[in-house]
């Protein structure tokens, strides 16, 4: 078993940033308000749990031939046998993206599916899927 950590660049760090700073600026505007009833920020506080959540908890690992993606609530497997082309460097707009970067990978398997998964090092993750099954094509 391998775990590959996500890639964690580009807009979800600005995403992070801007949940964290804006209970704490609401909270600044009026301090009466929040000192008095200290409940009124758990709204502005569970988006930024979901987005640590998110964050923390995005990884892709390969355990008996299958790719096992986890990211949040977004969980699943794809078999590596029913793998048919890796497009690299790629971003996926739409479909199920357990993913925090741009130019990661695009798998398609089955017949028609496809996935957008961004690790660190989109290069180790291809070639070790490549030694379960070579003939996976790889598009760049």
């Amino acid at each position: 078993m391998k775990i590959y950590k996500a890639n964690r660049k580009g807009f979800i760090n600005y995403l992070l940033i801007g949940s964290v700073i804006l209970p704490i600026v609401v909270f600044f505007l009026d301090k009466n308000t929040f000192t008095e009833k200290p409940f009124i920020l758990l709204p502005l506080l569970s988006p930024l749990i979901l987005i640590f959540w998110i964050y923390y908890d995005t990884f892709y690992k390969i355990e008996k031939n299958e790719l096992i993606y986890r990211s949040g609530f977004l969980r699943g497997k794809i078999e590596i046998l029913t793998i048919k082309e890796i497009l690299k460097g790629k971003t996926m707009w739409s479909g199920i993206k357990p993913a925090l970067a741009r130019n990661g990978l695009v798998i398609k398997f089955n017949k028609y599916d496809e996935i957008y998964i961004a690790p660190e090092n989109n290069n180790e993750l291809i070639s070790d899927l490549l030694k379960l099954k070579s003939k996976i094509k790889i598009t760049e």
